[in-house]
């Protein structure tokens, strides 16, 4: 057993304080995505077909795996007539339409807020705008997004590509935003958006979502007073990438984890103030038992600093809500 703040090969640290951020972890698309696939598992059994990761998480994904529940990357991996449920981060249209033609029992578990810029990005696309989408290329949401207007969107992920478009004044023009984007790092794109196209319009409401915000929010506010933050959640999570990001950006050092397990006992050197949070597709039980380990090895206490009160649900599935109606009757 080790004294506190004695780990293996580690310095003398005083007692830790350990600052847990709230709002962290799931949002409410998260909470319905991941409800989504349990209820199903429980009403019909497995075999059950996701497309893509339900959300970006590690643990969440290996979980459901351990349930009978196969991830696919491809609609055609999904047997004719199965079942097959549409990740968080949204689908094409294209990909809705070779779903029908297989004939398969779609459950569709998009975020609605994603659901939100799908919709947006039909709307400008049929007024003849052409859209900037400022995203991550390549990420799952922003190929939704993508297909919903491929001839009209462009995507751009920095300064320099919003520099190498080339749009005339007397075209519409629009920008919409990857939801999970950090609300720094989307400012400095949209602003060279401005810049070189001041008639470009915004859309009705900011696309970066609510609860995307708030954890920044959050990181940013908090960070400043810890000498480390440590944000629970897997490497391709982009909300939880951002995370880290803001907080070396107001100068604490960051670290991406996906669970304790993954600590290295070098970061904590003279380190009192300890800043823990979880991006939006981490469970709760990940967090706690971080911390469980944290105040093991270290000593000290842990305190929630709690900053914006959270209260947002999204209704199941409509395609779900009506396969249970469907079975009680």
């Amino acid at each position: 057993m080790h004294a506190a703040g004695r780990g293996p090969g580690l310095a003398y640290n005083p007692p830790m304080k350990i600052l847990i951020a709230k709002p962290r972890g799931f949002c409410a698309g998260v909470h319905m995505a991941v409800d989504t696939v349990q209820e199903l598992i429980e009403l019909i059994g497995t075999p059950i077909y996701v497309f893509h990761e339900i959300v970006h998480n590690k643990h969440v994904v290996d979980r459901f795996i351990r349930q009978g529940v196969t991830f696919v990357d491809a609609i055609d991996e999904v047997p004719e007539g199965g079942t097959v449920v549409f990740s968080a981060h949204g689908v094409s249209p294209a990909l809705r339409a070779r779903s029908q033609q297989r004939k398969l029992r779609m459950i569709d578990a998009t975020c609605p807020l994603v659901t939100k810029v799908h919709v947006e990005a039909r709307r400008y696309a049929k007024q003849g705008c052409k859209i900037l989408l400022v995203g991550h290329a390549g990420h799952d949401e922003v190929e939704g997004t993508f297909g919903e207007a491929p001839e009209a969107i462009t995507i751009v992920e920095s300064p320099a590509d919003v520099e190498h478009t080339a749009f005339q004044p007397g075209q519409q023009l629009v920008y919409l935003t990857q939801t999970t984007l950090s609300t720094d790092d989307a400012k400095i794109i949209i602003d060279a958006i401005k810049r070189k196209y001041p008639w470009c319009e915004a859309p009705p409401k900011e696309d970066i979502c609510y609860a995307t915000t708030n954890r920044q929010h959050a990181v940013r506010q908090i960070a400043p007073r810890a000498d480390l933050t440590l944000v629970i959640g897997s490497k391709n999570s982009s909300n939880s990438v951002r995370l880290t990001e803001i907080s070396r950006n107001v100068g604490t050092p960051a670290h991406l984890i996906d669970d304790e397990s993954e600590l290295d006992n070098a970061w904590f050197a003279g380190v009192s103030t300890l800043l823990v949070t979880a991006g939006a597709s981490a469970p709760e039980d990940l967090v706690q038992h971080l911390i469980q380990t944290l105040l093991a090895r270290f000593g000290g206490s842990a305190e929630e600093v709690d900053l914006i009160h959270e209260d947002m649900q999204f209704a199941l599935p409509v395609q779900l809500r009506v396969l249970k109606s469907s079975m009680k009757g």
